[in-house]
């Protein structure tokens, strides 16, 4: 026989007992819908989080001072003052022409913000005005500070979305109007655009302003935390080699002495992030196929049952000049297109899940190859399912086939 009619044999007999059939490829359908839909979940939750962390500041490095990984603790937070504020001035002269497009100072802290009756305690960042360019970011109204507000330490500064809400909860335009960051006055002079969270929470909740203002009127020091720079595109890797080798000999630091400064990119967090998201996503894979496994357990079952009910079929099959071949390729073409069938209903399932995730905010996605996972899978499991209970019909005696009542 070819293959159509094989094909037309097992869709008979799928056809002749429909809730049977659909019983038995609830497992394919509950597991290759959950494969699907978990891998989506997985690559949307990286998608998201690489999106996170770009939107931070496209080809951003940042400098800490201090050694070791403790990228989060005292020294990060420049209790170790070895950064200066002319190395900023230092990385922009020196490698403005190989992979450096801007450089900033930056210090942070938190204080309360008030104006009139309303108070709200913010990150307060101080910076130069090269912050918009470094962080891929703009001013919605008003203006940013320049360059000469920050040599003359200007009392100004510029709101995020999430301070403005705060402070002004009824929409009034805040450009002008003066607000108290902590006990000095602070002339509004613009509003960041919405950036959104980020990689370390709301990235709208903060205020921005001259970096040596906040230094030394704010925080009372004159060292700066960190420095911030954007790398040419492509240039990342470059930057941070040149980086570290013009701050080793500004610091004059000895071949054989670790880098008193430790510098992460952009590009690294990605890395990172991509990795963890795949690890996550075989994982939620790997779990999901289980329910594959049990679906393949169940058409062998049903399988088996068929085989024995249509002894008789097999054994007229076999005395009108049936071989065994055609036996053994009619039971597993039919395991085959049952588990199919199945996969088919249950990428339709994924596509559904995905779409109700979607709707409430989680970060799924339908990737093509994940289908085609799914569907191979699934056909996989018909061949393993079907081919005992194939070979058990293909090798029935044709005289006890005849005979079975």
């Amino acid at each position: 026989m070819r293959f159509l009619e094989f094909l037309k044999l097992a869709l008979f007999a799928i056809t002749r007992n429909k809730m049977r059939a659909f019983l038995t490829m609830l497992g394919i359908i509950v597991g290759v819908g959950a494969v699907i839909a978990m891998i989506g979940i997985g690559e949307g939750s990286k998608r998201a989080s690489i999106a996170l962390i770009q939107n931070m500041g496209s080809n951003m490095l940042q400098i800490f001072p201090g050694q070791g990984s403790n990228r989060f603790g005292p020294s990060a937070m420049g209790s170790a003052d070895i950064l200066l504020e002319s190395d900023v001035n230092l990385i922009e002269q020196e490698l403005a022409h190989s992979s450096v497009v801007s450089a900033s100072q930056l210090v942070r802290t938190s204080r309360p913000v008030i104006f009139q009756s309303m108070n709200y305690v913010s990150q307060v960042q101080g910076s130069n005005p090269n912050f918009l360019q470094i962080r891929g970011w703009d001013v919605e109204s008003g203006r940013f500070f320049t360059e000469g507000e920050v040599r003359g330490m200007a009392k100004v500064c510029v709101l995020g979305q999430t301070v403005k809400d705060n402070l002004f909860p009824n929409g009034e335009d805040p450009v002008g109007v003066t607000v108290r960051v902590g006990a000095l006055p602070f002339v509004v002079i613009g509003v960041l655009e919405k950036k959104g969270a980020g990689l370390m929470g709301d990235q709208d909740d903060l205020i921005v302003a001259p970096y040596t203002t906040v230094m030394r009127k704010i925080m009372g020091r004159d060292k700066i935390q960190q420095i911030m720079v954007s790398a040419q595109e492509g240039k990342a890797e470059m930057a941070e080699a040149e980086i570290t080798a013009l701050l080793r000999q500004r610091m004059k630091t000895a071949p054989k002495d670790d880098n008193p400064f430790q510098i992460r990119k952009q590009d690294d967090i990605v890395q990172m992030q991509s990795a963890q998201a795949g690890i996550l996503t075989a994982l939620l894979a790997v779990a999901a196929s289980i329910s594959l496994v049990v679906g393949g357990i169940g058409i062998s079952n049903i399988m088996l049952v068929s085989v024995t009910e249509r002894t008789r079929e097999i054994g007229i099959r076999r005395a009108l000049g049936a071989t065994q071949n055609s036996i053994l390729w009619q039971f597993l073409i039919e395991a085959i297109v049952l588990s199919l069938l199945g996969g088919v209903i249950g990428v339709g399932f994924a596509y559904s899940a995905v779409f109700i995730l979607q709707k409430f905010a989680v970060p799924a996605v339908t990737e093509s190859w994940a289908v085609g996972l799914g569907l191979g899978f699934s056909g996989l499991v018909g061949v393993a399912a079907g081919f005992l209970p194939a070979l058990k019909a293909a090798k029935l005696n044709v005289i006890d086939a005849l005979r079975y009542e």
